[in-house]
């Protein structure tokens, strides 16, 4: 498993949760990058309260489209990944990075927020796929209104 292949599956990832989504597919495919047992996770404070924690690929799916179309919360939603560090030990990997989110919601509201990804992956099927997903909120603040 290389540096690049993890990035690969968490950009996927990242992608697949843009509104509109930026690569074809339907939240089957959000499955694809998980293990069977994963667990997708909020860090901190505000996170820790609004996501907790979700144990399972169908659960972490399920979570998941719970935010995507065609259920009314994004308008728009993408996700800006920023260069991290990764540090792997045959079969699984470790990365972190900073990662930027711009979301206007059904409501017309617009934030952007900077969040921590702490993101485990394991080969599974010969391919690296998310075993642990931590996101941590460290900064947000309200974008102007669509015009």
């Amino acid at each position: 498993m290389t540096g690049t292949d993890v990035v690969d599956t968490l950009t996927r990832y990242l992608a697949l949760c843009d509104v509109p989504a930026r690569v074809a597919g339907d939240p089957g495919d959000l499955g694809d990058l998980f293990t069977e047992d994963a667990v997708w996770e909020g860090g901190g404070g505000a996170y820790a309260e609004k996501f907790g924690r979700t144990e399972g690929r169908a659960a972490i799916v399920s979570m998941l489209s719970g935010y995507l179309p065609p259920r009314p919360h994004f308008r728009t939603n993408v996700h800006l990944l920023f260069p991290g560090t990764v540090d792997g030990d045959g079969d699984t990997a470790h990365g972190s990075w900073l990662m930027q989110q711009l979301s206007r919601y059904e409501s017309g509201d617009a934030e952007m927020t900077v969040a921590r990804l702490d993101v485990t992956f394991r080969l599974a099927r010969d391919r690296p796929r998310i075993s642990v997903f931590r996101t941590e909120r460290l900064f947000t603040a309200p974008l102007p209104e669509e015009r």
